[in-house]
């Protein structure tokens, strides 16, 4: 199968980078017939990510098996701030960590990192484990399976939760409504159920001046900042209008 061909058959299906995906295929695939079935799968709908077994984040290529959240571009700014608050020797968390890829984005940028994860579906924490074999990740809800001794000792708990409106779901993009979890995505009804729970405990975790790093939508940060005040985190918000990304952060006194 050409590379022209394979353009075609992909910008047929709606591929918008038909020609970076078809380059991303070819140089994936082991061989020509598996490439014909890639190519297939990805006309199919199959985000482009499951398709080859790894998503390009932060410079990193993360390993992102079906069924796992794929790592979006606006979350490089969840990973700037982190690694701002972080220090070699740090404790870095990363919950609800899909991949892993924000804490091994964060690791990569800041040496000497003692990483901790978690999240609830198998096949996220399958590929966390690829992506974190320095980290410590755990299956489990939340902090439900974290190990009790870094209670109190979290330096950064980054925390990419869902925050789409349960609403809004059915808005998203097929690849990801159809292929990624529906708990990755639903935030319940403003979005920002999962943001509540993780602020609630968060300070129990975190050490005295240790930051909560989490992602929100731009009009979903009034309410965001009163999550955070009413679990006795001091808020503040970073934004990137280039990367259409928001950040959440939340200092604990």
């Amino acid at each position: 199968m050409s590379e022209s061909g394979i353009v075609a058959r992909l910008r047929a299906a709606g591929c918008v980078f038909a020609e970076d995906e078809a380059r991303i295929l070819i140089e994936s695939a082991p061989d020509p017939v598996s490439l014909a079935a890639m190519v297939e799968e990805r006309a199919g709908g199959l985000p482009l990510e499951h398709v080859v077994g790894w998503a390009d984040f932060c410079g990193l290529r993360v390993a992102v098996g079906p069924g796992v959240f794929v790592p979006r571009r606006r979350t490089e700014l969840m990973v700037e701030v982190a690694a701002r608050a972080a220090r070699p020797g740090s404790v870095l968390l990363d919950l609800a960590c899909g991949s892993g890829a924000v804490a091994a984005a964060v690791a990569a940028r800041v040496a000497g990192l003692r990483v901790y994860a978690a999240d609830i579906e198998p096949a996220a924490v399958e590929s966390a484990r690829r992506n974190l074999p320095g980290g410590q990740v755990f299956e489990g809800d939340l902090f439900a399976p974290l190990p009790a001794d870094i209670h109190g000792r979290v330096d950064v708990l980054v925390a990419n939760v869902p925050y789409v409106p349960t609403a809004a779901v059915d808005l998203l993009p097929p690849e990801a409504r159809l292929h990624e979890p529906l708990r990755a995505l639903d935030g319940g009804p403003d979005g920002l159920d999962m943001l509540r729970r993780v602020a609630a405990d968060a300070p129990r975790w975190l050490r005295p001046g240790g930051r909560l790093v989490s992602e929100i939508g731009i009009d979903q940060i009034d309410t965001a900042k009163a999550v955070l005040a009413a679990a006795d985190l001091a808020p503040e918000i970073v934004s990137d209008e280039d990367r259409d990304a928001t950040v959440v952060v939340g200092r604990a006194r």
